[in-house]
């Protein structure tokens, strides 16, 4: 069996359950995070959402996952979720549909990103809501994020890759 190799091998669920085909953002530079609405780290949406307004005419964008395990802190449904984002954050960048990102029901995207770049001192599994990852347009991970690396920090690397 081949090994997936960039994103591009890889899909998203959407909110209403239809498959995105990550082969679609192919070209791109990517900012992939898991996210929770009920998290002290929300209010980086706001900072998200900057970081698209100001990049995604050059070919970025940001693909949130809201994830519920961590605290719970992403107990609401897809329309909950993202009439939260909206009213706010004023959120425009697109929401996928809710996934687990450790364990035995991880995503397979979230099981690539973590083993391209694991964490401090070589750990894999994500430690909290808000952990990002950078992907370059050839689809490869560039960079992991911990929860408290705010948005609008990133924004030199992200440059450099456009």
């Amino acid at each position: 069996m081949p090994t997936l190799k960039t994103i591009a091998d890889f899909n998203a669920t959407l909110p209403n359950g239809d498959k995105l085909a990550l082969a679609d953002k192919a070209g791109k530079v990517l900012l992939v995070v898991n996210t929770a609405s009920k998290c002290g780290f929300t209010p980086q949406y706001k900072g998200l959402e900057a970081l698209w307004q100001k990049y995604r005419d050059r070919g970025f964008e940001v693909i949130a996952f809201p994830c519920n395990q961590f605290g719970g802190q992403e107990p609401g449904s897809a329309d909950e979720i993202a009439e939260f984002c909206e009213v706010n954050f004023g959120l425009s960048f697109p929401l996928m549909g809710k996934i687990e990102v450790n364990g035995p029901g991880a995503d397979p995207l979230f099981d690539w990103l973590k083993a391209e770049a694991p964490g401090v001192l070589g750990t894999k599994k994500i430690k909290w809501n808000f952990t990002k990852f950078l992907v370059d347009r050839e689809g490869k991970v560039v960079r992991r994020y911990g929860p408290t690396d705010k948005p609008e920090g990133l924004a030199k690397d992200i440059e450099a890759l456009l």
